[in-house]
């Protein structure tokens, strides 16, 4: 980082939550992430990529999908033609948690099971009644299992 110096170590490190946005919504963690134009991310790192190298990895196909709000830091990486290559310069499993992991670890798994695609498809629902998802939806028990008795 531009900031680092070799020499003195204290108080070089990226430190905290930071915005990553998004500068194309034709990606895989831009979908996961609900189409949103930005993401706030904990970070805790002292090493990033250099900008004036990025054109080297794009030549190869890695396209850098995220970047900070100045747009000098890549935060997001993607590997196109790829099942599910992505790459992230923050945290995600900070913000992970047992039954709602953070959308990178969401698609690595669904990427696993071989359902990345099908989840894409359905607008990032597990299932086309899924409420899980998305509280806006209007799905009730009734309209699942019209026979099943609700309180």
């Amino acid at each position: 980082m531009p900031e680092h110096n070799p020499g003195d170590m204290g108080g070089t490190m990226r430190l905290g939550k930071r915005r990553t946005v998004f500068k194309t919504q034709n990606s895989v963690l831009s979908k996961l992430y609900g189409d949103e134009t930005f993401v706030e991310e904990r970070h805790r790192h002292r090493y990033e990529v250099n900008p004036e190298l990025t054109h080297c990895f794009e030549e190869k196909g890695l396209k850098f999908v995220g970047h900070d709000t100045e747009g000098n830091r890549m935060e997001i990486i993607e590997l196109e033609n790829h099942p599910y290559f992505v790459g992230v310069q923050f945290h995600p499993e900070f913000s992970s948690r047992p039954m709602k992991p953070s959308p990178p670890y969401l698609g690595l798994l669904l990427a696993a099971t071989g359902t990345l695609n099908a989840y894409l498809q359905r607008g990032c629902k597990l299932s086309p009644s899924d409420s899980y998802s998305d509280l806006s939806d209007d799905s009730s028990p009734e309209k699942d299992f019209p026979n099943s008795e609700t309180s």
